[in-house]
């Protein structure tokens, strides 16, 4: 469960400081980190789990909700439905005009937005201790008494075509990554668009959300994450009041289907006018915390650290400091899933050096990780700054409610969680090799090239790189 490294945004962008006594602590060699945001958790009578993560230091707090379903949990030919759903849940209830949840967030002092994943859907509130009552009332009263008609939802479905327009369409980038998702999942749902294909998209309907939102919008397949300055023993009374009076929805389970063997490299190239600067990106399926495999992850999270992670990493110092051959390059892993995740590469070349060459060279650095593996020491300074990711993320007021409710949405456990940062001291050079040549097998990997028009124009500025997004935010 790697604890991200935060910077000064928000949720949907991420948000925190440094706590120096904190990282001092971090520093120390041996020392146990038996827990990173000592979360308290219990369930309500209707299933519904509670979390909360305590923050005294100021008169605030977040609530989350996690719904335990995504876009990869569609029914076949609706895609998009998960996350159109999420735009509706704002739409009203009896109680609540449409529109208006957000303006009543906002009168009291606070914001809120949503967000959509394969795996999950989440809503959240930033708001003073004191109104947390009244967001809760709010939230508890959208999850079973949401109205829709088509007045509000075939506009609605307006919107999110003109976001797939602004986001994807318009993002050569964004086009391409999905392209490329769609390559290396050649039977798992985790290759479907978020925000949806158009076509499917134009079909959406009144009865296809509430179909959805019948289904799966129940307390028993949801969790309430709060963090903030709050106690258990103000908040679970609160919680029981809201939430717990929701009848408890149908026993459901994830029918994924399960990925194929794969046998053969895929390579995707895009051309077009809006990129001025050709940029490649790998994707290799790798093991999540839930699938084959599983004890790989933590040891890919720290090979990630290793060898693609910012200017001092091993690629960036070869690539773009000693060959200079590339402005930038890198590596992206996320294990938090609940079925196959993938290990990504990426690199933009100087504008005097060929793509293929950058990959020839990228290829060459991978060959290098897979034969000769990683050195003692690149392992403990990797290990060293992931736990001080473990520790920054203690001060955020945000932090811990995101990671909480990301994990236990795609099935994982507090314990996981808790216990992530003595998985990562427990990392040994032995297991960062042999999961390096597991996960870097060709046979399982697509490869983008995002490059200018051969002929004609270029109207765009510098390079657009494939993006793996895994959020559709309302």
């Amino acid at each position: 469960m790697r604890i991200p490294r935060l910077s000064v945004i928000s949720m949907r962008e991420r948000t925190v400081a440094s706590l120096l006594a904190m990282v001092m602590v971090a520093l120390i060699p041996n020392i146990s980190f038996a827990a990173v945001f000592s979360p308290q958790t219990a369930t309500l009578d209707n299933g519904m789990q509670v979390v909360l993560v305590e923050n005294h230091r100021a008169p605030v707090v977040t609530q989350m909700v996690w719904y335990k379903v995504g876009s990869a949990d569609e029914p076949a030919g609706v895609s998009g439905i998960a996350h159109f759903l999420e735009h509706l849940m704002f739409k009203g209830t009896r109680d609540i005009a449409p529109g208006d949840f957000s303006k009543i967030v906002a009168r009291n002092g606070g914001n809120d937005n949503a967000f959509t994943t394969w795996d999950y859907t989440g809503y959240f509130q930033n708001i003073a201790r004191d109104r947390l009552d009244l967001v809760m009332k709010m939230e508890a009263d959208r999850m079973t008494n949401l109205q829709l008609s088509d007045d509000v939802v075939l506009p609605e479905r307006d919107v999110i075509i003109e976001e797939r327009r602004s986001r994807i369409e318009n993002n050569p980038g964004a086009l391409l990554g999905e392209q490329m998702r769609a390559s290396l999942y050649m039977a798992h749902p985790y290759g479907r668009s978020i925000i949806g294909w158009m076509h499917e998209m134009e079909q959406l309907s009144t009865e296809d959300a509430l179909d959805f939102y019948r289904k799966w919008y129940a307390p028993n397949n949801a969790i309430l994450v709060v963090a903030g300055d709050i106690t258990m023993d103000e908040l679970l009374p609160m919680a029981q009041k809201y939430y717990g009076v929701i009848p408890r929805g149908d026993v459901l389970t994830r029918n994924r289907v399960k990925e194929p063997v794969q046998h053969a490299p895929r390579k995707v190239t895009m051309h077009d006018p809006r990129v001025g600067q050709a940029s490649m990106s790998r994707y290799y399926l790798a093991p999540s915390y839930h699938s084959e495999n599983a004890a790989d992850a933590v040891p890919l999270e720290v090979l990630s650290e290793i060898i693609g992670s910012g200017t001092t990493s091993r690629f960036f110092k070869s690539l773009v400091v000693d060959q200079g051959i590339a402005t930038s390059v890198g590596t992206f892993y996320d294990p938090v899933a609940v079925d196959l995740a993938s290990f990504g590469v990426y690199g933009v070349p100087r504008d005097d050096v060929q793509l293929a060459d950058l990959e020839k060279a990228i290829d060459d650095q991978i060959a290098d990780v897979v034969a000769n593996g990683v050195t003692e020491d690149e392992l403990e300074r990797a290990k060293q700054k992931l736990l001080d990711s473990a520790v920054f993320a203690r001060d955020s007021l945000s932090a811990g409610a995101r990671v909480l409710g990301k994990s236990l949405a795609v099935g994982l456990t507090v314990d996981q969680v808790e216990s992530w940062p003595d998985r990562v001291s427990a990392v040994t050079v032995e297991q960062v090799n042999e999961a390096a040549k597991r996960v870097f097998n060709d046979k399982k990997s697509v490869t983008g090239w995002l490059m200018p028009p051969k002929d004609g124009p270029v109207t765009g500025r510098g390079p657009a790189l494939p993006i793996d997004s895994g959020a559709g935010v309302h």
